[in-house]
């Protein structure tokens, strides 16, 4: 596939193709009744909780009047538009999806002074929850967890929780990544309503609400902060240790709601997090009767000078470290957004180790918690996508023109904001406050290298100033300020997309930024039985896996792992897996199939 076609297949939408159903094998051996029963989590866990995820009631309505009588019942948390959720509609504009579940709490059983919090990890997009008839909480945003103390809401017995859900998917300008009314190409079935796990836990009056830890790998230092509701003046302990032996233990007075508490790693028990050692402190908190288990690693992220000084490179640790990344979309044949389980998450993370990558592009979607948990554990450097949002895409200002005149590209400006989607002032300033929430969620997550506010234009603005803010509010982590073109000359890296060149590094002078191949690879490999859909989209069309494992390989061996001696500090290979007709995925999209390996495939 040449240059043109590909760009053809990106522009013109096929949403009257119906995709082939395609299930994984976690999908097939899903059990109803035990629908991802792992805590959601794990930078907090206490010792139980109470699942929500299973079937529900659901209604579509053409507005948001509350349903005369339910369609039918959806496997929640997966979406309608998916095969696993057992709906198979996709939710419209202007429409709005109700839920219903009975909650299996009565007012009787608890104790006065606990109180019940209900979760969502992450709906898309307006969200109004409802619990016997009264509103409790809204959330506007896709992507980011939410929840509300529903313990004044309830009755003796018979509780419902409703939820409304619209989505205006691309008919809006809020971030929304690939999802698309008219897919094709590289924009992707869109998904709506509920698509991480619903659940709730009691928890004390006095309780702890929130947790992370920021560590000063130099000084051996690490500070827990923490927010606590104290309702009554009692000691916090803290327990620390590392595989199993205790290294630290402490009882901290608490005095305010938001509390800091800094300690020491011992130089004997100091342990440096990488992906060859993926060292993890556990931590154990207590105040009054809420316990919880969290954790820490200590590792240092930094631009600094190759050992030849010739250039600034990443490193890890104080030590250059090269990221052979891998882009992953975060779809599922049969879930969209939603992994069947948790390992399929651990599946997706582990065969890419074993292929090599130690990093991993998650690419316009924000994750479940459980997943960075389990690169954090598992031992896989993460670079994370904000999402894109924005007005109608620009084909020839977004795409054609870096593609076609890179060295042009650099000199527009991203305050031209009608070039790049961005004239609607409020859906900017939500999408700013939408990726400072996301990088107060996800700091607490160490396996977190590199933020990216913005990937090849689309919804692009203010690149030096909203990289200014990544900063403040997190100046442990790097930042690649505009993934693929339109360079502002900020941010940690140049970054640059390579489909059509031969790969290269620029010989001009950096600064103090390190090249960063942030793209790179889209070898199209159609398998029969295990895509979507006949058509195929990608840059380079290989037949047989043979061909597409060899084509691998020669561009890892020879064009790409040549060029760290100039300077080159990481690169993405596109990608982890096909998802629809986009087929570069090492991995076919019912994950099936390694086209590395084809013969050591699920």
């Amino acid at each position: 596939m040449n240059f043109s076609d590909a760009m053809q297949s990106i522009i013109k939408p096929h949403e009257d193709d119906i995709l082939t159903p395609l299930a994984t094998v976690w999908g097939r051996n899903l059990d109803s009744s035990c629908i991802l029963p792992e805590y959601p989590r794990p930078q907090l866990v206490r010792n139980s909780y109470i699942n929500l995820n299973g079937y529900w009631d659901y209604a579509f309505t053409p507005d948001a009047s509350f349903p005369n009588h339910f369609d039918g019942k959806i496997l929640v948390p997966f979406s309608p538009e998916s095969a696993l959720s057992g709906v198979n509609r996709q939710l419209k504009p202007g429409e709005c999806l109700w839920y219903r579940t009975t909650l299996p709490v009565s007012k009787d059983s608890f104790d006065e002074p606990m109180r019940l919090f209900l979760h969502f990890g992450a709906v898309d997009y307006q969200t109004f929850v409802y619990v016997n008839g009264h509103q409790v909480c809204s959330h506007l945003g896709g992507y980011l967890p939410f929840h509300a103390d529903i313990t004044d809401f309830l009755k003796k017995d018979g509780n419902e929780l409703m939820i409304m859900v619209s989505d205006p998917t691309d008919q809006g300008a809020q971030a929304r990544g690939k999802q698309s009314l008219h897919r094709g190409g590289i924009f992707y079935t869109a998904q709506s309503g509920i698509w991480q796990s619903v659940w709730m836990e009691w928890v004390p009056a006095t309780h702890i609400r929130n947790l992370w830890f920021e560590t000063d790998y130099d000084k051996r230092m690490v500070s827990a902060h923490l927010s606590v509701s104290s309702k009554e003046q009692l000691p916090l302990s803290l327990s620390v240790s590392f595989e199993d032996q205790e290294i630290l233990k402490a009882s901290i007075p608490v005095n305010n709601c938001e509390m800091t508490y800094t300690f020491s790693i011992p130089e004997n028990h100091f342990h440096s997090w990488s992906p060859e050692t993926p060292c993890l402190y556990r931590v154990k908190l207590t105040l009054g009767s809420d316990d919880i288990e969290s954790y820490f690693a200590m590792r240092l992220y930094s631009i600094e000078q190759s050992p030849d000084g010739k250039f600034p490179v990443f490193c890890l640790n104080h030590k250059p470290y090269f990221l052979m990344g891998v882009l992953d979309q975060g779809y599922w044949s049969d879930g969209l957004y939603t992994a069947p389980s948790d390992d399929a998450l651990i599946y997706d993370i582990t065969t890419m180790k074993s292929l090599g990558f130690n990093m991993m592009r998650k690419h316009i979607k924000i994750e479940s918690a459980r997943w960075y948990y389990h690169c954090d554990r598992l031992g896989m450097i993460v670079c994370q996508d904000m999402i894109n949002g924005g007005g109608e895409y620009h084909m020839p200002i977004i795409n054609y023109l870096p593609t076609l005149f890179p060295s042009l590209s650099k000199h527009v400006k991203d305050s031209h904001y009608y070039l790049f989607s961005r004239t609607d002032v409020s859906a900017r300033k939500q999408w700013e406050r939408e990726c400072l929430e996301m990088i107060e969620y996800l700091k607490f997550f160490p396996s977190i290298a590199i933020w990216v506010p913005f990937n090849e234009g689309w919804g692009q603005f203010d690149a030096v100033r909203i990289t200014d803010r990544i900063k403040k509010a997190d100046p442990s982590r790097l930042v690649d300020s505009a993934s693929g073109w339109f360079d502002q000359r900020c941010g940690d890296f140049i970054s640059i997309h390579n489909y059509f060149r031969p790969l290269s590094v620029p010989v001009k002078k950096w600064g103090n930024r390190a090249f960063f191949l942030s793209e790179y690879g889209g070898f199209a490999c159609h398998i029969k039985g295990h895509s979507s859909i006949d058509r195929v989209f990608g840059y380079k069309r290989y037949d047989t896996t043979e061909e597409f494992a060899n084509a691998y390989r020669e561009l890892i061996e020879k064009s790409l792992l040549p060029l760290r001696a100039k300077g080159l500090s990481g690169a993405v290979f596109t990608q982890l897996s096909d998802v629809e007709e986009e087929v570069n995925g090492i991995l076919t999209y019912d994950r099936k199939i390694n086209k590395l390996f084809a013969h050591h495939s699920l």
